[in-house]
């Protein structure tokens, strides 16, 4: 395998699995071509679990390929079976397309959008997927798949044998993403679809209608599903998701996330989510360096690519100036709260629990229990203390819950 786009996507373990490894490797060695990913549209924002994903199309723009980003406005309304235990909440058009606006931001951050080779293309599959003939498609394109084998992947035998409902609607999900494939090879020249390997069913459904109706090649890949050294789900932490919305998480929270890797996943990491070439990479894992200083430069590059240099600087300056020096940065993530309130007192336990700094009342009591909280750098003991006026510095309050999680409540 020579081509350099594959030879780094597989450097990097970005390669899972692939329909025909040495042919697409031809192709797009001769020639630039174009590949997509599709992300439903269930949330304002993607989260870190999606970045992979993000990750590899940028890697197809360095090897001067055109990434295609399918925003399922169709697919979302059905909901992907894959991975799941239940059927997904229904969302309306007006939701979901709201959802598409707000997620696009993200690909406007990571992606080059300054060559006209490379330039990414959006689609949205609603605009043919909302218009289909039910007659005519089960003609055309359901003719093509059998129950037989539709009923041997993971998404719906894994449902099937744990006795989990799967309707008719999500049955059908699988047919919907092969037609994706095939509209977009059509209208786009697109010859290959990627996904985690969770997907992999749904692609080669994709390649194989592609083969049948229209008698052309077509490839797939697919990306392995990150999970942690810890066994934990990518992305999934006591504050919940790790949205790569600004709005939703901040670059400071996002560099934090990062810098609190687990040891064993950083040099994985490193390579999964920055563009530090993969030589060096292995350079600064081998030399005698301290695993900190390696998460640093994972927190750092990382959060460059999503929120930028200064973002970053910024992030590891509140850190330090946080953990290493005396007092609190002002670049901590902030949560405002009127003057009229405080006057009146506030609940401590309500106050963490409203304002998601822990998940609940019971985990906020805990978290006291056990010294785990801190309000200006001074222990908490009493789960029943009241928010006072006396507890702000020049109407700024600092909580820190453990040693890597700190926040300012401001007086407004």
């Amino acid at each position: 395998m020579k081509n350099n786009f594959l030879l780094e996507m597989k450097s990097r373990g970005y390669l899972n699995q692939c329909t025909d490894l040495d042919n697409l490797a031809q192709i797009s060695e001769k020639k630039s071509i174009s590949g997509y990913i599709g992300f439903d549209c269930t949330a304002k924002s993607l989260h870190v679990g999606s970045l992979l994903q993000i990750m590899i199309l940028k890697l197809m723009q360095k090897h001067g390929h055109r990434p295609i980003i399918l925003l399922g406005g169709g697919t979302t309304l059905i909901g992907d079976p894959s991975g799941k235990d239940a059927t997904r909440k229904i969302l309306h058009q007006k939701e979901i397309q709201k959802n598409i606006k707000s997620i696009k931001k993200v690909f406007f951050k990571i992606l080059d959008f300054s060559d006209k080779k490379t330039k990414p293309i959006f689609v949205d599959n609603a605009k043919w997927l909302t218009k289909l003939n039910y007659i005519k498609f089960l003609r055309d394109i359901g003719s093509h798949f059998t129950i037989n084998k539709m009923l041997s992947f993971d998404s719906v035998k894994l449902r099937l044998e744990r006795q989990q409902s799967l309707s008719y609607m999500e049955f059908n999900y699988m047919i919907l993403q092969a037609f994706d494939f095939y509209q977009l090879f059509k209208k786009n020249k697109c010859i290959l679809q990627i996904g985690g390997s969770d997907q992999w069913g749904n692609i080669v459904n994709g390649v194989e209608l592609i083969r049948r109706m229209l008698k052309k090649d077509s490839f797939g890949i697919t990306s392995p599903l990150i999970t942690l050294a810890s066994g934990a789900k990518m992305g999934k932490t006591e504050k919940g998701a790790i949205w790569l919305n600004q709005k939703l998480f901040s670059p400071y929270d996002y560099w934090q996330f990062w810098r609190n890797t687990d040891d064993r996943d950083v040099k994985r990491f490193l390579n999964f989510f920055t563009e530090i070439d993969t030589l060096k990479i292995d350079e600064i894992c081998n030399e005698e360096q301290n695993i900190n200083q390696l998460k640093i430069i994972l927190a750092n590059e990382a959060t460059k690519i999503l929120h930028g240099v200064k973002a970053a600087k910024n992030a590891e300056k509140t850190a330090k100036d946080t953990f290493e020096g005396k007092g609190y940065s002002l670049n901590l993530p902030e949560i405002p709260v009127k003057e009229k309130e405080i006057d009146q007192g506030i609940n401590l336990l309500s106050f963490l629990s409203k304002n998601k700094i822990m998940s609940s009342k019971s985990e906020a009591r805990r978290a006291i229990i056990n010294n785990g909280l801190k309000i200006n750098d001074i222990l908490i003991k009493d789960e029943k203390k009241i928010i006072i006026i006396s507890d702000f510095r020049n109407k700024i309050m600092k909580i820190s819950h453990g040693k890597k999680r700190h926040y300012l409540v401001k007086i407004i």
